[in-house]
């Protein structure tokens, strides 16, 4: 294959040897390979100072990330066969991690196709698109697919922030097949109610279920506080499993009626409430009124999106993990968790601590937890490591 070089200052290739996939703009020598030659999307082959081949990515010009590797091998060519082979790959760890077919299919760079996220709900697939170089290949993408899995449905959920920084459409687009209203899924011997057309990010949050499954196992008999609950992935676990008590509070009306209606579906519903606030009032609130719980749920939002909102989204942390202590009841369990990758596990670490001194609390954390196993790992790709999550016991001072 003969396609458009595009060269590495000196000593640039480094981090790409070592594993990684990114080239960022500044990296590349713009006197030997000019940017303003290429178009979003284009395929290149990847050279080192010396002229040596890297591998074949897809560029953007105008993006920060410029250029993501998507084969080392420089003489391949990214059409169907190198597609089918990935997804197929991605397909085989996920059937040998799960029965059923609910999961994350494919990971992004953990799975050698940068710029894609798929998620599958049986026979419907929901796409999420990043890159002008994934958006080129979509149809292609999509054939592949309905090759491979014979699926019913497959949206492409273009409704994320990150398109806009590739000049994308953010217009969901139906690519094939058709999609209905609502969704069954089954997670942890518990089944939900989704909207994926409608819901946040590809409709469902795969990535905390073994965390939702341990916590599940040690909320039995207690009051849970499940807090940015969103369809009650959380709450309602714990409830099959034996909680005395759920309450779940979202500021989505939508999410929250799903999750009444996934409670009814599960015959759990008596034990139930769900309540929109915002969060940080609902805590307030509750510190007013004195109530405690036996168990929180903290699992906000990324609250760091840009490595620039560091110190804001930082206090953000801070603010609710101190007021979810104050009113957690004396041996108490809290879960805290964050899926900001610019918030590390030191960080939150560090937050844990200092707002359990700060009200003489004894807190120890007896578990952690991550992304479960269809998010894989990239070990030379920090980028793929985001989600972390304590199990925290806490007592009043010893």
């Amino acid at each position: 294959m003969n396609y458009p070089e595009l060269f590495l200052k000196k000593h640039e290739d480094k981090r790409l040897r070592q594993g990684h996939l990114w080239v960022f703009s500044n990296e590349i020598d713009i006197k030997r390979s000019p940017l303003e030659q290429f178009t979003a999307g284009d395929l290149v082959l990847v050279n080192d100072s010396a002229g040596k081949a890297l591998g074949v990515a897809y560029i953007n010009p105008n993006a920060l990330i410029c250029a993501r590797l998507l084969t080392r091998k420089p003489n391949s060519s990214i059409g169907e066969k190198f597609f089918k082979a990935r997804l197929m790959q991605a397909l085989a760890l996920r059937q040998r991690l799960f029965e059923q077919p609910f999961y994350r299919l494919v990971f992004g760079e953990s799975d050698g196709l940068p710029g894609l996220v798929i998620d599958r709900y049986d026979t419907v697939l929901s796409v999420q698109i990043t890159t002008a170089g994934m958006e080129m290949h979509k149809s292609l993408l999509v054939k592949v697919l309905v090759d491979l899995l014979q699926p019913s449905a497959i949206l492409l959920k273009n409704d994320n922030s990150q398109r806009q920084l590739e000049n994308l459409s953010l217009q969901p687009e139906l690519a094939y097949g058709e999609m209905p209203d609502r969704l069954i899924i089954e997670e942890n011997n518990t089944r939900f109610i989704i909207n994926v057309a409608a819901g946040q990010k590809t409709g469902w949050f795969y990535d905390h279920r073994c965390s939702r499954a341990q916590f599940a196992q040690w909320s039995k008999g207690l009051k849970v506080l499940d807090l940015f609950s969103y369809a009650g992935a959380w709450g309602i676990t714990a409830a099959v499993a034996g909680a005395a008590e759920v309450i779940c509070v979202d500021s989505s009306e939508s999410a929250l009626a799903l999750a009444v209606e996934s409670a009814t579906l599960n015959q759990v519903q008596d034990k139930m409430q769900f309540v929109r606030s915002d969060v940080f009032e609902f805590l307030k609130q509750a510190r007013e009124q004195n109530l405690h719980f036996d168990a929180i749920v903290l699992d906000p939002p990324a609250l760091i999106k840009r490595k620039k909102d560091h110190k804001a989204g930082y206090e953000a942390y801070r603010r609710l993990n101190h007021l979810a202590l104050q009113v957690l009841s004396n041996d108490g369990i809290l879960v805290s968790a964050s899926c900001s990758h610019h918030l590390s596990r030191d960080n939150l670490h560090e937050i844990l601590r200092s707002s359990a001194r700060h009200i003489d609390r004894h807190l120890v954390l007896f578990a952690s937890g991550g992304q479960g196993p269809d998010h894989p790992v990239l070990p030379a790709m920090p980028e793929t490591e985001y989600l972390k999550t304590f199990f925290c016991a806490v007592s009043s001072r010893i």
